[in-house]
């Protein structure tokens, strides 16, 4: 499979009155066409920020794109102005938010929100609009797709604004779609139908899906390809398989350890030890040495380096012995 999008070196930062935020830092992926890619981390990780970065939604002054790359069928999205970009943005690329609920304009109708796009991408007048967004609707899911047009999201469920929010995202056909825990606060019944729906419209379009979730029973069920995030570093990448069975960080470890697993009976849940550090405080040093059972001296020194470990796996960690070779 070809390359749809290429990050390279991507960094983030936010600038507050205590100091500078690296939100992400020096970040490397791919996405290939048709591919389901997974960034998994706990909250605080970078991994929304990671996406916000590519929709070109990190608002300056407070946050900036500070270096890297992101080539999106050959043009990098951070040279491009802020037009052709926002011309982009839903046609190309779409992003399903975390919150349905305040992504909604609460004062505009939900027929009139999905209407937009296809009138400013598709150029569709009104009545063409109005007649698509009602079949989007339906092809979500949802009945009495006339009367929900005419609806305002606060009149809808959860689950039910989650549905229009894909309906949004996929209205113009994008070749990539971002989804940024799109199942947060749904019920499990409602959960799997949602991812139901989302690997249907990727296999019926062919588009891409870069999918952020903390959840790994998603990823487990959705996932091609698995990015591991810590501080706003990837410390694990690999095939979802290899990576399942064969975790190589002991962050990935930890977050596979507590998982709850069927007809395994705990007295206590697994949970890793300590919380993410401070963004503020951050030094020289693997990030997560303060948790991690297997520390080493140099963990607490020099940052190791992201490298390839076999399988198509890569990982970021001192317990391997070719990164003590590059110290």
């Amino acid at each position: 499979m070809n390359n749809l999008m290429r990050i390279d070196g991507l960094s983030t930062h936010f600038f507050t009155e205590d100091g500078e935020v690296k939100a992400v830092d020096d970040v490397s992926f791919r996405v290939r066409e048709g591919e389901t890619v997974c960034i998994v981390g706990e909250s605080g990780c970078g991994k929304s920020v990671t996406a916000m970065s590519i929709m070109g939604l990190v608002e300056s002054p407070g946050g900036k794109v500070t270096s890297g790359s992101i080539e999106f069928q050959g043009e990098d999205l951070l040279q491009l102005d802020k037009h052709t970009l926002r011309s982009m943005r839903g046609h190309e690329l779409a992003m399903i938010f975390q919150e349905p609920m305040s992504s909604l304009n609460p004062v505009i109708k939900i027929g009139e929100q999905i209407m937009e796009p296809l009138r400013v991408h598709l150029k569709l007048n009104k009545k063409e609009a109005r007649a698509k967004a009602i079949e989007l609707i339906s092809q979500v899911g949802i009945s009495r797709p006339e009367q929900i047009a005419d609806s305002y999201p606060h009149e809808l469920s959860g689950g039910m604004l989650q549905r229009i929010m894909i309906a949004i995202a996929i209205s113009c056909g994008p070749k990539l779609l971002i989804a940024d825990e799109p199942t947060t606060a749904l019920d499990v019944t409602i959960q799997a139908q949602i991812l139901d729906m989302l690997r249907q419209f990727k296999a019926d379009s062919g588009m891409s899906i870069l999918l952020i979730t903390h959840d790994l029973g998603v990823v487990a069920e959705m996932a091609d390809y698995v990015i591991v995030m810590y501080s706003g570093k990837i410390v694990e990448e690999g095939e979802v398989v290899e990576l399942f069975s064969n975790p190589k960080h002991p962050y990935t470890r930890g977050l596979l350890k507590s998982k709850p697993v069927i007809n395994q009976r705990q007295e206590e849940l697994y949970s890793i030890p300590g919380q993410v550090p401070n963004p503020l405080e951050l030094a020289p040093s693997c990030y997560f040495h303060d948790r991690c059972e297997h520390c080493m001296p140099v963990c607490r020194s020099k940052q190791p380096v992201l490298q390839d470990v076999g399988n198509g796996q890569k990982v970021s960690c001192w317990l391997y012995e070719e990164a003590l070779i590059h110290a």
